[in-house]
C-alpha cells in the first residue's frame, strides 16, 4: 500500500455509542443505582435516561452525519465511544451516604413454595444468560454459571468465580476444588440437592484471574436478588475474595474465621477456599473445625470420631 495513502475513515457511529451507553446504564441499574445527577444538578432516574437513547438509536443523527461528511478516524471515534460510556458511568454520589451494594431484603414471615421461588431464579438466571455488562468476560465465556441447588436451602455455599470446568459445565464447584466441597457437604450430613452454591461472579475471568471490582459490581444486582429469593440462614464464605466482596472488608480471611458476621439477618461463617486446601491440606483441620462450629448453630449433628475433611 502507498504511504501517501489517506487513512481508512469511517461515519461516526451515533447508534453504537447510544447501545454502549445503555449497555453501561442497564448495568448500573442492575448494580442498585436509581439515578445520577446531571450537570444541571437533576438526577434524573435511569429507566428514563434508557429510554432517551433509545430514542438517539432510532433518531435521524446517523443519517444526519453522513450527509453532512462528518466523519472520523477509527482511532478519534472509538474515544469519542468511549467518552460517553464514561460519562453514563461516572455518577456524582449523592449528598446521603450510598446504600451498600449488597444490602439485602430478607423477611421470612412469609413461607414461600419452592416452585415459584424456582421460577424467580430461573428468571434471573435468564437475565445472567443474556448479560453482556462485562465486555471481555461475555466474549470470552462458554457458559454463565448461574448458581445450583435448593431454592429453599438453609445454608448457602459463597465461593469466588467460575473455573474452567464451571465455565464448561454452567455449574458451580465442580472441578477438584468442587470435590472437595462435596466432601465437606457430606461431612456435614448433607447433600448438594440440600444447599445452595453460587459465586461472586457468574463468568469465568480468562485465565482463572481474580475478578476485578467492577465485575463484582456488575453482577451484585443478581447476587442480591438470588439471596433474596433464596433466602437462607447460613451462607459460608470460602475465601477472601468472596469474603471481602459479601461483607465489604478487607480484614485478612484468618482473622475473620470461628465467627459470624450478620448480613440484614443471616449469619455468615468466613473459612479457607478448597482451592486453597488442595494446595496447603494443613488447613483442613481448621475448616472443620469452622464447619462444626456451623452445625451446632444450625442443629445438625456432628459424628462421633469423625476425620471431617480428607
Amino acid at each position: 500500500m502507498s504511504t501517501d495513502e489517506s487513512p481508512t475513515t469511517a461515519p461516526f457511529d451515533a447508534a453504537r455509542i447510544a447501545k454502549a451507553v445503555r449497555q453501561r446504564l442497564q448495568s448500573l441499574q442492575r448494580s442498585g443505582i436509581t439515578s445520577i445527577r446531571t450537570p444541571n444538578a437533576s438526577q434524573p432516574d435511569l429507566s428514563s435516561l434508557q429510554t432517551q437513547v433509545a430514542n438517539i438509536q432510532q433518531n435521524s443523527l446517523l443519517t444526519e452525519s453522513q450527509s453532512k461528511n462528518e466523519i472520523l478516524t477509527d482511532d478519534n471515534r472509538t474515544k469519542a465511544e468511549d467518552h460517553a460510556v464514561e460519562i453514563a458511568a461516572e455518577p456524582i454520589p449523592p449528598t446521603s451516604p450510598p446504600t451498600p451494594s449488597l444490602t439485602l431484603n430478607i423477611s421470612r414471615e412469609t413461607a414461600v413454595m419452592p416452585s415459584k421461588k424456582q421460577s424467580e431464579l430461573d428468571t434471573v438466571c435468564q437475565e445472567v444468560a443474556d448479560c453482556t455488562a462485562c465486555a471481555e468476560l461475555a466474549g470470552t465465556r462458554t457458559n454463565t454459571v448461574f448458581g445450583v441447588g435448593n431454592p429453599n436451602a438453609r445454608l448457602v455455599f459463597y465461593g469466588e468465580a467460575p473455573g474452567a470446568e464451571e465455565d464448561k459445565q454452567g455449574e458451580p464447584f465442580v472441578g477438584r476444588a468442587g470435590k472437595l466441597l462435596n466432601k465437606i457437604i457430606e461431612a456435614m450430613g448433607l447433600t448438594r440437592d440440600e444447599i445452595y452454591i453460587l459465586n461472586t461472579i457468574k463468568c469465568r475471568p480468562p485465565g482463572n484471574r481474580n475478578p476485578t471490582p467492577d465485575e463484582q459490581q456488575n453482577c451484585a444486582g443478581f447476587l442480591k436478588r438470588q439471596l433474596e429469593i433464596i433466602q437462607p440462614e447460613y451462607i459460608v464464605c470460602l475465601g477472601a475474595i468472596a469474603t471481602h466482596s459479601f461483607l465489604e472488608c478487607k480484614t485478612p480471611i484468618g482473622q475473620m474465621r470461628g465467627q459470624f458476621f450478620d448480613k440484614n439477618g443471616i449469619k455468615v461463617l468466613c473459612t479457607f477456599h478448597p482451592a486453597y486446601l488442595l494446595r496447603d491440606p494443613r488447613r483442613k483441620r481448621d475448616v472443620w473445625d469452622d464447619i462444626q462450629f456451623l452445625m451446632k448453630d444450625m442443629g445438625l449433628t456432628i459424628p462421633k470420631n469423625s476425620e471431617g475433611v480428607t
